[in-house]
């Protein structure tokens, strides 16, 4: 190989282990992509995304939600909090918006599609905002922020199919802090025996023959770096849960 090939190679490979190197080591920069919106959608979310949320998932966060593409992870990114902001300066504020992720989806090269109401608030005011909605899709940046719900704890949502005591299903609202829920147990209270739970799509937990009596909740929240903490749940689910009902976890988590 000649020098000035065996130099540019090199050169390449430096730059490539050098971008790889900020973006482990810089966790909240921004990262540069695009983002689209529901085109016949409400102003707010959609009720059917599939994180498996309903109706929450429309109405979280005053609406400012978003399916998204990679981020996704296969239901692991449902819940996850971005700050996402446009880059035309002429239209687009600096603060952006913060979204929460409520479904999967792709568009031309996209990693969100907001909500209509996500995209207009990228905007520096409402006459910008009517000016980037008809563009479809445009440039934007994006980093991983804190989920913060100061007047809400997390909360389980049973699902309609679960059998008490034959299955259980639920979803976790009001995910907070910048970690991903990775595992779930639930326990009994009175041997302290643990099941850990499946994750069988979108943000929906299940088990069958789940334990009987009133039980205990317990996450394992993960970073990417490896980091990982079990938090325990302070309100247990009753012996007598129902399909439907929502139970206050009783505890909130800042990082």
């Amino acid at each position: 190989m000649a020098p000035l090939q065996v130099l540019s190679v090199f050169v390449a490979s430096f730059i490539f282990m050098q971008t790889l190197g900020n973006s482990q080591t810089c966790p909240d920069c921004f990262v540069h992509s695009r983002a689209a919106h529901y085109p016949n959608s409400e102003e707010k979310g959609t009720e059917t995304g599939s994180c498996e949320f309903g109706t929450f998932g429309a109405t979280i966060n005053g609406g400012d939600v978003s399916a998204a593409s990679e981020l996704y992870r296969n239901g692991l990114g449902c819940g996850a909090c971005y700050q996402v902001r446009c880059t035309n300066s002429n239209y687009c504020s600096d603060k952006g918006v913060t979204i929460v992720v409520t479904d999967q989806g792709a568009g031309d090269r996209t990693d969100f599609i907001l909500s209509q109401r996500a995209f207009a608030r990228m905007a520096q005011t409402t006459d910008a905002a009517a000016s980037i909605l008809p563009l479809g899709v445009v440039d934007i940046e994006y980093r991983r922020v804190s989920c913060s719900y100061p007047d809400k704890n997390i909360t389980i949502k049973i699902e309609e199919r679960s059998n008490n005591p034959h299955y259980l299903a639920f979803v976790i609202w009001y995910q907070q802090g910048k970690r991903d829920i990775t595992a779930v147990q639930l326990c009994e209270t009175q041997n302290f025996v643990c099941k850990l739970l499946d994750r069988t799509h979108g943000a929906v937990w299940t088990t069958t023959s789940p334990p009987r009596g009133p039980l205990q909740i317990r996450m394992l929240l993960s970073v990417d770096d490896g980091d990982e903490t079990w938090v325990v749940h302070v309100n247990n689910i009753p012996e007598n849960w129902k399909a439907g009902d929502t139970y206050d976890s009783g505890i909130q988590v800042d990082e």
